[in-house]
């Protein structure tokens, strides 16, 4: 019968806490006449609504079609029960459970807050603090779920009646946003000169640190996830000024611009890019600079030097956009922190590492609950591709085909993220950094102890790389816990498989600088096939060895050396011919050949990202890098303003020819022998590096020819290369499919998920 009453039950999962979900539902079964309630629970959201069978039908339709902007469903389970006879439909206190719920990442400020903001009369006018349930901070505040004020770092912050009015209002956009706040009772701002005594506070310390700006000073700000350091991006002597005190030489500065129209007067831009930079998640996003003479007001060259991409953002908090609406031009805005180091989060702290960068603190008291540096991304083949996993995507989860027992994965050394498995999700943290110093241990343990705290998970086994040496290894097995080491580019491989939820089979494609290889040789360059529970290392680069072991990462004439001495035999005489005279002095030449000759301190690679380095050191590129990956990023640039349609050659062959499973080796050697000539005979280098990038897209598509599989999976840290990417993309043949990480980084950032998914499935590497 029409008028027949029927009662629902939906369990909804993924990120619906903070989201307007509840005030949603409110309204939605007031607008059809339904009665029940709705709650948060540890694994997402309750509801039990009744009446009306048409009524409830085209109430749950809707409900799945108008969900809040900011919610991500993941999961819905639905049952009908008998009538309960509720009387009204009411919002009720949480639900304790285990805790499955999403924790949503920071997101930027609404379009509504933002008017809030800028309008004189408004109660919130020029307020930094303004947010509501479809943006402002939530991981950065959230110390435990299910996700309510008092387990927030806003507990301390005692409404007032207005805001309390608001916050009660299942009809308002502030219903239970949780760190919802005004002028009379929210956090305040606050201007400190450098050893940390009070400046100004309010409006007048804002408008300070803006004069501070305008003369060319660095401000160091507290932000949403940690401090920043602004300076004026227009003026060269500013930004020299902080990479000196930032002891950051030549690595590329990103820019927070005041609106779009300023970004599109010296960077080009598209849709789908102007659509990520506009965004919730409102990253650093990689734009390509207009060729030729830089637009008046436009960045300094020494922002990001010799670079033809910049690194652009838009405001996303109400202090940014405040900050940028008053001083009208670019700003640079870096991680507060020491080159190297981890950023800053804690005024006190700040004061101690960031003494002789900054010249004043713009800070305000909302405590931050753990350090999230910015997120940077690009755009790639019309596909977002995050290359930096932090702010307005962590700790969002990769949902996976099966049940996870509950696990830990602690990832790498450079670029760490570590990743928590529980149910069908992985949830992954924000990006962590290199674990080099002291502060990066004590953020990577905190962030385990937060992470597994809010989820109220305790981990069973452990998965870690297989370098015996990473503190991140180390970490593994303090645990006592069951820990399962995974080869560093068998984790690779597996984030992006994990990522694109792929069925076996799949060629998987790793390149990057170093990983732990399991025969002695630092690994680098692979061909992975996927089968399923096995994994096979299928080819990889011709070994050759790297004079200086480590040092040969800042030092690409190091691997160019260890090249031209595999490819000459050792001959000393050859060698000097191709060797780049101005790479170093004659007695450390002497030096490098005599470790190469009694092989002391020169292990074997296979790694791709040295033969980018020794390629970018012959061609007299960029023999020292300041920063990492720079030699190679050069040469991209370089082969990216002189394109060639031709390539060098690259002779794959058997190991062992008499044995089916030996691995296939790429021999390097005919591309070498090419591009050498060429250089003698004159052709500019930039033909040359061009070149080079087609070899190589050439030489993946050849095994993958070689062997059928038309799954091609691609990740490590050499494809972040763009140039490399799209050759790869043009040149694929037709059903080949190419599958490169999008959500989660393709460098070292993303091998946590990796290792999990070892864990999770049961992978094993072939030996």
């Amino acid at each position: 019968m029409a008028d027949e009453k029927k009662r629902a039950r939906v369990l909804l999962y993924g990120a619906v806490q903070g989201t307007g979900f509840r005030p949603f539902l409110f309204r939605l079964a007031a607008d059809h006449g339904l009665d029940g309630w709705v709650a948060n629970t540890a694994f997402g959201l309750i509801l039990e609504v009744e009446g009306a069978a048409p009524r409830l039908a085209r109430f749950l339709d809707r409900m799945e079609r108008e969900k809040p902007g900011p919610a991500l469903v993941t999961g819905l389970e639905l049952e009908y029960l008998g009538v309960a006879g509720y009387s009204g439909f009411e919002i009720r206190p949480s639900l304790e459970g285990e805790k499955t719920a999403f924790i949503l990442p920071d997101m930027a400020t609404c379009p509504d807050c933002l008017e809030e903001i800028f309008t004189p009369g408004n109660r919130r006018y020029r307020y930094p603090f303004t947010n509501c349930t479809y943006c402002g901070p939530r991981y950065t505040i959230v110390e435990s779920l299910p996700y309510d004020r008092p387990n927030t770092t806003m507990r301390g912050f005692s409404l007032c009646a207005a805001c309390r009015a608001e916050y009660e209002n299942p009809l308002d956009r502030r219903f239970h946003a949780q760190p919802i706040a005004c002028p009379s009772c929210g956090p305040r701002l606050a201007l400190w000169d450098a050893e940390g005594g009070a400046v100004a506070t309010d409006e007048e310390a804002l408008q300070e640190a803006v004069r501070q700006l305008r003369r060319g000073f660095i401000v160091a700000l507290k932000g949403i996830g940690g401090f920043q350091l602004l300076t004026d991006a227009t003026r060269p002597p500013a930004v020299e000024r902080l990479r000196q005190r930032k002891k950051r030489e030549e690595k590329p500065f990103a820019v927070l611009c005041s609106w779009l129209a300023q970004v599109r007067q010296f960077c080009r831009i598209d849709v789908e890019e102007e659509r990520l930079l506009v965004g919730r998640a409102a990253p650093i996003l990689l734009l390509s600079r207009h060729p030729g003479k830089a637009a008046a007001g436009a960045p300094a060259e020494n922002v990001a030097p010799g670079n033809p991409d910049l690194g652009v953002m838009l405001p996303y908090s109400p202090l940014h956009h405040l900050i940028m609406a008053e001083v009208g031009f670019p700003l640079v805005a870096t991680s507060g922190n020491l080159s190297e180091e981890p950023m800053c989060f804690e005024e006190q702290e700040a004061l101690q590492r960031l003494a002789g960068i900054a010249d004043c603190f713009l800070v305000h008291d909302r405590p931050i609950a753990r350090p999230v540096d910015d997120s940077v991304a690009r755009v790639l083949h019309g596909r977002p591709q995050i290359l930096r996993r932090a702010r307005g995507y962590s700790p969002l989860p990769i949902r996976l085909q099966c049940e996870a027992p509950d696990l830990l994965a602690v990832g790498g050394h450079l670029k760490n993220s570590v990743a928590l498995a529980r149910g069908r999700q992985v949830f992954l943290s924000q990006f962590i950094g290199d674990l080099e110093t002291v502060a990066a241990d004590r953020v990577f343990r905190d962030t385990i102890d937060t992470l597994s705290r809010i989820y109220g998970l305790v981990p069973r086994q452990v998965a870690c790389d297989a370098h015996p040496d990473y503190l991140s290894t180390r970490y593994a097995r303090e645990t006592g816990l069951p820990v399962r080491a995974v080869q560093h580019h068998v984790a690779h491989a597996l984030s992006c498989i994990a990522e694109h939820a792929l069925e076996p089979p799949a060629l998987a494609v790793v390149w990057d600088g170093t990983g732990y290889g399991l025969d002695g040789v630092i690994w680098g360059g692979e061909w992975f096939l996927w089968e399923g529970e096995r994994v096979r290392r299928l080819g990889h680069f011709r070994p050759f060895r790297l004079p200086g072991s480590a040092k040969a990462v800042r030092e690409p004439f190091r691997s160019a050396a260890g090249l031209l001495w595999e490819w000459t035999s050792g001959d000393v005489l050859r060698l000097r011919e191709f060797f780049p005279p101005d790479a170093f002095r004659p007695k450390e030449i002497e030096i490098l050949f005599s470790m190469l000759r009694q092989d002391q301190n020169s292990p074997w690679t296979t790694s791709a990202g040295r033969i980018f380095d020794a390629v970018s050191s012959l061609l007299g590129i960029r023999h020292t890098n300041r920063f990492e990956g720079q030699a190679a990023m050069e040469l991209e640039f370089l082969a990216r303003a002189t394109p060639a349609e031709d390539a060098y050659p690259i002779r794959w062959k058997r190991e062992n020819p008499a044995q089916e499973a030996a691995p296939w080796i790429a021999d390097w050697e005919p591309l070498l022998e090419g591009l050498l000539a060429d250089l003698r005979a004159g052709v500019p280098a930039g033909c040359l590096a061009s070149r080079f990038h087609n070899s190589l897209a050439a030489c993946i598509l050849a095994l993958q020819q070689e062997t059928g599989i038309r799954q091609l999976v691609l990740s490590g840290g050499c494809f972040q290369n763009r140039l490399l990417m799209e050759r790869l993309i043009a040149a694929a043949p037709e059903g080949v499919r190419l599958y490169w990480q999008q959500t989660v980084p393709p460098n070292d950032g993303g091998i946590a998920l990796g290792q999990a998914y070892a864990v999770i499935h049961g992978v094993t590497l072939e030996k």
